[in-house]
């Protein structure tokens, strides 16, 4: 009596389940922190701040990353039970299932509204650099065409992907992962710099300064970034070395990190609060009073978990050009 027995690679078939596993603990955590996003966007902070601007664009942002998000994750567990499950003795066995993962249908749904989901997390951080930059056109017009160049080479490797061809073999999904991550490097470096460039001023306005917020702001803004870029190097790395087992590992969570660390800031900036506990048992700058777009915020009135939740709405203006600069400058006078 012969038995058929299907080719098999164990390390492949591991490193898909370990993806999975991986993926299951990213999709909790993005779970838990969307709700606490949701439920900071729909509360007054616990300090007393003013509750986040564009809080119904943010509401709309966290629903629809969400609900693409849950969508992808459902559908990859759908298909790890068919790939030890309900389809474990088709041709090929298990190993052929993971290799020939876009002749399913399933799976491209998976990967259009994970790409999707990508897209508004980059607009998101689009409309945060330009808000910060002023909308500067010389920051927004090569960080907008970055962005169409992704979208451009996400369609493509959705055309691709829908013809089969295995996703090991999508060339141009190496190049929209350098455009991905370079997008997020290259916000990462703008919105740092010019945190410490009007940190700078500010110190040479005021001697005493507390500079504090800047600094914790742009920490926040590097930890972030750092999460998914991290991860994303190590893929984008896998990928162009045809290491299919860790492609397989990072491809399946690469989106809910992304979506992790988006959120972080959502939070932090919704509940007014700063990286550490530290901040809320700080004494207060030197008593101040400036005028920030036509409105003036007393530094000494509230605490400085109140000036966190307001930073992206007002202290990104203070040094737009010099003419700013100066005005600033006799406001403090």
């Amino acid at each position: 009596m012969s038995s058929y027995t299907p080719q098999t690679n164990l390390s492949i078939e591991r490193f898909r389940l370990d993806g999975m596993m991986v993926l299951c603990v990213c999709y909790g955590i993005f779970f838990l922190l969307t709700m606490q996003a949701w439920i900071a966007l729909m509360q007054r902070p616990r300090h007393g701040g003013k509750i986040a601007d564009h809080r119904r664009a943010l509401l709309f942002y966290v629903f629809i990353t969400f609900v693409l998000g849950t969508i992808s994750f459902g559908v990859n567990a759908k298909y790890t039970e068919m790939i030890w499950i309900d389809d474990r003795n088709a041709p090929g066995g298990p190993l052929a299932l993971i290799e020939d993962y876009m002749n399913y249908r399933i799976n491209v749904l998976a990967l259009s509204v994970g790409h999707i989901q990508e897209w508004f997390m980059q607009a998101l951080l689009l409309h945060r650099c330009f808000v910060i930059w002023n909308w500067s056109r010389w920051v927004m017009v090569p960080m907008t065409t970055l962005f169409l160049i992704m979208i451009a080479l996400s369609i493509i490797v959705l055309i691709e992907a829908s013809t089969g061809v295995a996703f090991y073999n999508i060339v141009v999904e190496l190049a929209y992962l350098c455009v991905e991550v370079g997008l997020t490097v290259i916000y990462t470096i703008l919105v740092t710099n010019r945190l410490f460039a009007m940190r700078g001023r500010m110190r040479q306005v005021i001697a005493q300064y507390d500079s504090s917020t800047y600094d914790t702001i742009a920490l926040m803004v590097i930890e972030s970034a750092a999460l998914y870029t991290v991860f994303a190097i190590i893929f984008i790395a896998a990928f162009a070395a045809h290491s299919d087992g860790i492609t397989t590992l990072c491809f399946l969570s690469i989106g809910k990190i992304q979506g992790i660390a988006q959120l972080f800031i959502i939070i932090r900036v919704a509940r007014g609060r700063a990286v550490t506990h530290e901040w809320s048992t700080r004494t207060p700058a030197i008593p101040t009073a400036i005028a920030f777009s036509g409105t003036v915020s007393d530094l000494t009135e509230g605490t400085d978990n109140e000036r966190i939740g307001t930073l992206e709405q007002n202290v990104i203006q203070l040094y737009a050009d010099s003419e700013k600069a100066t005005e600033v400058t006799t406001s403090i006078v």
